[in-house]
Parts: structure tokens; C-alpha cells; sequence
């Protein structure tokens, strides 16, 4: 159900459609977005939270609207874009921010996990893109950001659905990139890695229970705010990818540059 906007100034404003919006990077993003007046489409499966943010950016300068969904309910992506679509009549920016992590061991992990692992991290963001790629030609372009992980470039303990979504969503969306570059159409990359967020605290556990508690590293990662400044200043310049975090982001450079030293220190990550 989308929720009345509130005005129909909409010729010379961007409209930014957010996934995982209700807390995290994609709630701050969202305040960003709003402070600049842009139309705003946020999803996420907590309704009432939703609806707080929706308030919050509706305060804050935007107009609004509110579009509560289970991406892992994949037979209705294409309603849910349809619908992203209509709000205000196009997509500029999709931000495809949502996602699930997980805290458990390979043969430890139902299939069930791993399967709604890779359809809310990788099967719902290539369905909405699928779907908004024809209006964003139609339209001239748009760029679409996609939050990955520094999970995404090299394996780590007790996330192997979870690191399989993000190296995929690599593939896919550079893969997209390069074949509809010509057509004004941009990727970004938002590759976080330790923000103190809810995601490890709404991570699954082996039997898909929630993880139930936020863990030592994401404590000292960077606010969300911190990291929503550098996201939206990446996407409004069409970076190709943006990292965001703190010194854990040496990993990344390391799994580069070292390959067999990051396989080392990766094996030697403390799990309990």
C-alpha cells in the first residue's frame, strides 16, 4: 500500500526509492535525501517503523512514500517495482540496501537459510533491477546503488550464504554496468564494512532464528550517519564503488595485494 503524498511538486526533483530503509544506512540515507527535498520511496518489512521514517523525511523537506515488504517474497517483486514506479512516476535513484546476514557454520546451516539468504541479498535486488531497467532507458538513465559487503570480496567465518550473495551481486551488477553503460545507465557499489547497525543483531543462526545480539566488531564500527554522508556523496558523483568503515577496510587492499595472507588472517578470525 504506498501512503498519500503529501504535495504534487514533482517535475524537478529526483525521486530516490531506499530498500531496508527503517533503521541503518538506509534510514540515514533516507534524512539525507529528504534534507535536499528529493521524492523518496522507502520499503521495508517493519510497518510502523516505516511509517516513523516516513514522518521523519516528510519533516525534513521530502515527499514521501511508504512501501512495507518481505523481500524475500519474491513473486511480487515486480508488483512492489511497478509500484515504486508509480509513486512518483519514475525512478531516478534505486538504492537496493536491504539485506540479511547470518552466523552459523556451512554444514551447520538448514537450506532454508541459505535460500532466504540469497533472495532478499541477490534475487530481489536482480528482479527489482530487471524491472526498473526499461523505465530508466525509456527515461534517459538512472543510476542504481547496490549495498554489498567487504564480505563480498573475500570468505569469512560463519557467513558462507551470506559472503555468496554479496560476491554475486559483484557479478551481476557490473555485468549490468558495462551492458547498458552506452544508455546512461550507472551502478554503484556500496561496499560497507563494520557500521553500527541491527545487521548482525537480525542475522540468522543456523535453524533461521535470529541472531539476537549485535556483535563486538559492529560496536566499534562507524555510525550510520557517518557512513550515509559518504554513500549519498558517492552515488550523487556515480562512483563505481564506494567502501565505508574504518580499518577493517585494510582487508580488502590486503585480499588484493596479499592473497595468501588474507586467506591466513581470515582462517584465524575468532568465531565464539
Amino acid at each position: 500500500m504506498t501512503i498519500p503524498i503529501l504535495n504534487n511538486e514533482l517535475q524537478v526533483k529526483k525521486s530516490i526509492w531506499i530498500t531496508g530503509a527503517s533503521s541503518g544506512i538506509g534510514e540515514a540515507c533516507a534524512y539525507l535525501y529528504a534534507e535536499q527535498g528529493a521524492n523518496l520511496i522507502l520499503t521495508a518489512t517493519r510497518v510502523e517503523r516505516l511509517a516513523e521514517v516516513q514522518q521523519e523525511c516528510i519533516r525534513l523537506g521530502a515527499q514521501c512514500a511508504i512501501l512495507p515488504f518481505d523481500l524475500a517474497d519474491l513473486k511480487h517483486i515486480d508488483e512492489l517495482a511497478d509500484n515504486a514506479i508509480a509513486a512518483f512516476g519514475k525512478i531516478d535513484i534505486a538504492f537496493l540496501n536491504a539485506g540479511i546476514s547470518q552466523r552459523a557454520k556451512i554444514l551447520e546451516t538448514d537450506d532454508k537459510v541459505d535460500e532466504k539468504i540469497m533472495a532478499v541479498n541477490f534475487f530481489a535486488p536482480v528482479k527489482i533491477s530487471k524491472r526498473l531497467l526499461p523505465e530508466m532507458i525509456k527515461q534517459g538513465g538512472g543510476t542504481i546503488a547496490v549495498t554489498t559487503s567487504i564480505s563480498g570480496k573475500f570468505g569469512f567465518p560463519l557467513r558462507s550464504a551470506y559472503a555468496s550473495s554479496k560476491f554475486a551481486l559483484y557479478g551481476f551488477f557490473e555485468t549490468l554496468q558495462a551492458e547498458y553503460w552506452d544508455q546512461n545507465i550507472r551502478v554503484v557499489m556500496v561496499c560497507p564494512g563494520r557500521v553500527r547497525t541491527n545487521i548482525s543483531y537480525n542475522a540468522l543462526e543456523a535453524d533461521g532464528k535470529r541472531h539476537g545480539q549485535m556483535d563486538e566488531g559492529q560496536k566499534s564500527g562507524i555510525s550510520s550517519e557517518k557512513a550515509a554522508k559518504k554513500i549519498v556523496k558517492a552515488i550523487e558523483r556515480q562512483k563505481p564503488e564506494v567502501l565505508v568503515g574504518g580499518k577493517e577496510l585494510l582487508m580488502v587492499h590486503i585480499k588484493r595485494f596479499f592473497p595468501g595472507l588474507a586467506r591466513k588472517m581470515v582462517r584465524k578470525i575468532k568465531t565464539t
